[in-house]
């Protein structure tokens, strides 16, 4: 006698006679119910998972901004034009990012999707690095709620000058209210708390480039970056704390004010060593070997 074939469950399969119909859904007054919770959680990850891919975009944007800044040896008003021009385009294209993902975290979503927005702490961090570098002076919270929201209403213009550029007739564009993205406490505290370390390798570069410490002025008297870390860590260290994150940014701040002040110390004790405008030769290793 042949065998049978079995399926996952061991049960016997039978191959002789019609496949049964599948079983028809039978609705009751839940279904509607349920069904609407299936869109609205099919709605909710499919928000989400924009405004993740929005995220990761700006945060790399801010970066790159950051990085361009870097390359400032000076506290100035007036940034190297090359410098400025890479920071307007990427913050052009921000402008943009945040501009399609505004209207989605209005109202409660604001704070249910905080955890999708993290992008905000990297790009306060690289506006108030750019106001450092310009003024020498951190930049306030209700000064940086103007500069969010002409960023993000700034991206509908850029796309809408692109729309009218690429074609022949003009339409009329009708002006409605943009919406904008508001910054929590967490997203400015955190941003500040980066921007630390990135006043630290600016001091630690300017440093080993000028023979000094960043500042603004001329002179002894003159406020330097040292001073400025001295503010910061001490306005962070008289604040509660507020989670294991704040304690673990409180302490890489730390650290950050304590390699500036070593910075400073180093200077002061050693700088008799080197004479006045001492700059460390960079030109002579990118010179090319020349034949006799």
């Amino acid at each position: 006698m042949s065998g049978f074939k079995r399926d996952r469950h061991g049960n016997a399969k039978r191959h002789d006679g019609p496949k049964p119909s599948p079983k028809k859904i039978e609705r009751n007054a839940f279904t509607p119910m349920f069904e609407q919770l299936r869109d609205e959680l099919d709605a909710h990850h499919d928000r989400r998972d924009r405004l993740g891919k929005a995220s990761r975009d700006v945060t790399a944007l801010s970066k790159k901004i950051i990085f361009s800044l870097q390359r400032v040896r000076e506290i100035d008003e007036q940034l190297p034009q090359d410098i400025q021009t890479e920071v307007d385009s990427r913050l052009a294209e921000i402008s943009k990012l945040l501009a399609t993902i505004a209207p989605e975290v209005q109202g409660v979503n604001r704070y249910r999707y905080s955890r999708s927005l993290v992008c905000l702490e990297e790009l306060v961090e690289a506006m108030t690095f750019h106001h450092y570098l310009k003024t020498q002076t951190l930049v306030k919270p209700e000064q940086l709620e103007p500069m969010m929201r002409l960023l993000v209403q700034q991206g509908p213009v850029a796309a809408e000058d692109e729309v009218m550029a690429n074609t022949s007739t003009e339409q009329p564009v009708e002006k409605t209210e943009l919406p904008t993205i508001g910054l929590t406490d967490e997203d400015y505290l955190y941003g500040v708390f980066d921007l630390t370390g990135e006043m630290m390798r600016f001091a630690t570069t300017t440093s080993a480039l000028t023979g000094k410490l960043a500042s603004r002025g001329e002179g002894e008297d003159a406020r330097n970056i040292v001073q400025d870390m001295h503010e910061l860590g001490s306005f962070f260290e008289m604040l509660p704390a507020r989670s294991f994150t704040w304690e673990k940014k409180l302490e890489v701040t730390r650290q950050s004010v304590q390699k500036v002040e070593k910075l400073g110390y180093d200077l002061k004790v050693r700088g008799s060593e080197r004479p006045k405008g001492w700059v460390p030769d960079l030109s002579s290793g990118d010179q090319p070997e020349t034949e006799d």
